[in-house]
């Protein structure tokens, strides 16, 4: 009994870590998965042409693409679409710090034919391992809280023409 309650609380330990970064690789595959197929749509010109090309409408097509996820996807989920002038300028672009991470400074822009386009999707996550929060957490101040992001950067494909969706943000 005494070796069984040495082992045991660093054995729930690690069996509670490998569930919990088996969630969050779970949580990042759904978000790229969702975050490609939906940019595809931009790529191809085919959400532009749409009826309402707005950003609540593409972050709905990202939501119904993230399967399991979409009963969080509507407070949990930001999406940061910008277009730029070169491939140069999208590189100097640096990533937003999770831990400073503002939804309030992301943009849209779906862009016009041949416009580079940049998509980054970010998805909160919350943690369940309590004793594991320091390893996992990157929002800070002992939220339990981890930000997921993926990105996609590419260049329209030459759809018909149509005026550029949204304000330019760079």
């Amino acid at each position: 009994m005494v070796e069984f309650a040495l082992i045991s609380l660093p054995l729930l330990v690690m069996i509670f870590g490998l569930l919990e970064l088996g969630l969050v690789f779970l949580v990042t595959t759904t978000l790229d998965n969702a975050t490609q197929s939906a940019a595809r749509q931009i790529r191809t010109g085919e959400f532009q042409n749409t009826a309402i090309p707005t950003k609540a409408n593409f972050k709905a097509l990202v939501c119904a693409r993230m399967s399991w996820l979409q009963p969080q996807c509507a407070t949990a989920l930001w999406l940061d679409v910008r277009t730029f002038a070169d491939f140069n300028s999208l590189a100097a672009l640096p990533p937003p710090s999770a831990a400073t991470f503002n939804p309030n400074a992301l943009c849209f822009s779906a862009g016009a034919p041949t416009d580079i386009v940049l998509v980054r999707g970010y998805f909160q996550w919350d943690l369940i391992t309590p004793l594991l929060l320091p390893m996992f957490e990157n929002m800070g101040g002992g939220s339990g809280k981890r930000l997921i992001s993926s990105t996609t950067a590419f260049r329209n494909e030459p759809f018909n023409d149509n005026p550029p969706v949204g304000a330019k943000c760079t």
